[in-house]
């Protein structure tokens, strides 16, 4: 279920409750809809963010192609405009290659901050206005 696994333990990067970052299609390292995170996690799958047709790209050139299904994992592949919990220091990495895409802060995992600032974070906001 979306979202099933989101307890209260699980915070956003301003400490609220985490919101989900995708359904369709169905994201998080618990495939529960959210960023949700745990000892498990060592990727750190806590940054939600929109695919960009350049941040696939340069994800693909650093050896973790996101954009081909792999039916066997019952993964879709990703096109631009779906969100995805990213791991923190591959959006890191994206961000320092000019190559990072837009970020869901409230679906964010504050787990996140251990890895990217804030700023870094708010500077590509989706969701802020």
């Amino acid at each position: 279920m979306f979202g099933a696994a989101n307890d209260d333990a699980q915070r956003n990067v301003f400490g609220e409750a985490i919101l989900p970052c995708s359904a369709d299609p169905i994201t998080g390292f618990y495939r529960d809809g959210c960023c949700n995170t745990g000892s498990e996690d060592h990727g750190s799958h806590t940054v939600c963010a929109v695919m960009t047709e350049d941040f696939l790209t340069f994800t693909k050139s650093v050896g973790n192609d996101l954009s081909t299904p792999r039916p066997e994992f019952g993964f879709p592949g990703l096109k631009p405009g779906d969100q995805w919990c990213l791991c923190a220091a591959r959006w890191l990495q994206a961000y320092e290659a000019d190559a990072a895409p837009k970020v869901h802060l409230l679906a964010t995992n504050e787990k996140a901050l251990e890895i990217v600032p804030l700023d870094l974070m708010k500077a590509h906001a989706a969701d802020l206005s």
